[in-house]
């Protein structure tokens, strides 16, 4: 089946090439474009959306230093056939948005990437460009009132109060700046039904995983690393596991249901839900 690029959005006020990019990655994302397929060529791509060659090449730049495709000199531009690859987060959770219903289940540190992947397609609802009807978000974060692997002093790997009350204080910031955002879109009628829940375990979390809307997977490590921090007015030299270095792998069920894909979903969906339901325990952002 060949690929026929939609015509831009008129309403849609990113720069063009953003327009562009976008499209062709929720083309590759939603499997239009298949692994392996070639993109159409950089006149038709002109053609299609009624941009400049400079603002296609631009876009397609975009594309390839995400990782979605490839270019082969002599030969033209492909989507990258291996799929299970460093990907970025935030165009799959713009897309999960467009579903009528939406589901986000989140395991990691503190939620703190998760609470920036969401603004931009938060904001998108709060101008209408974006319709879900039910959002339902669950967070399953490390309980830091007990001891954890990591953070703890450099010096003699020991546990710290200090380290533990700080990373507590950034959870409950991101989860409740997650939760008290979904509850004004229901309060505003822009949603019927937006839900948080957070559930917190004893275990130290050393990856990080997202499950969208139980069709796409996100899994990454957590490195630790040296690091420094001020807390209660003193700096300490600590070992510090490191959001910012997880890269993350994506999988989905796009890829058929007997794929390596498919299989990292439906286990990344079981180990969840059997952490969330068993030792998974209630916490309330707001303290109530």
């Amino acid at each position: 089946m060949t690929f026929t690029p939609e015509p831009p959005d008129p309403d849609d006020d990113r720069p063009p090439y953003e327009q562009v990019a976008s499209s062709l990655s929720a083309a590759i994302r939603t499997r239009k474009l298949g692994p392996g397929d070639k993109i159409p060529s950089q006149k038709e791509l002109t053609e299609a959306y009624g941009f400049a060659r400079a603002t296609i090449q631009r876009a397609l730049r975009e594309l390839e230093d995400e990782g979605l495709i490839v270019s082969r000199k002599g030969s033209g531009v492909y989507v990258r056939n291996r799929t299970e690859r460093p990907a970025g987060l935030r165009p799959y959770v713009e897309q999960a948005f467009a579903s009528e219903h939406v589901s986000i289940d989140f395991a990691g540190f503190s939620s703190e990437t998760l609470h920036g992947a969401l603004q931009e397609p938060i904001d998108k609802i709060r101008i209408g460009r974006l319709t879900p009807s039910t959002i339902n978000i669950r967070i399953l974060v490390p309980d830091m009132s007990v001891p954890q692997a990591a953070p703890v002093r450099r010096e003699d790997g020991s546990d710290d109060p200090r380290l533990r009350a700080r990373m507590h204080d950034m959870m409950v910031s991101f989860t409740r700046s997650i939760s008290n955002t979904m509850h004004e879109l229901s309060v505003l009628g822009l949603v019927s039904e937006a839900k948080v829940s957070v559930r917190v375990h004893s275990g130290t979390q050393f990856f990080k995983l997202y499950v969208i809307n139980q069709e796409d997977v996100f899994f990454g490590y957590y490195p630790i690393r040296q690091n420094k921090v001020v807390t209660q007015g003193e700096a300490i030299e600590i070992y510090d596991l490191v959001g910012a270095d997880a890269a993350l792998f994506h999988y989905s069920l796009n890829e058929g249901e007997s794929s390596s894909g498919a299989q990292q979903v439906s286990q990344a969906r079981m180990w969840f839900d059997s952490v969330w339901e068993t030792i998974g325990r209630d916490f309330d952002p707001d303290g109530k």
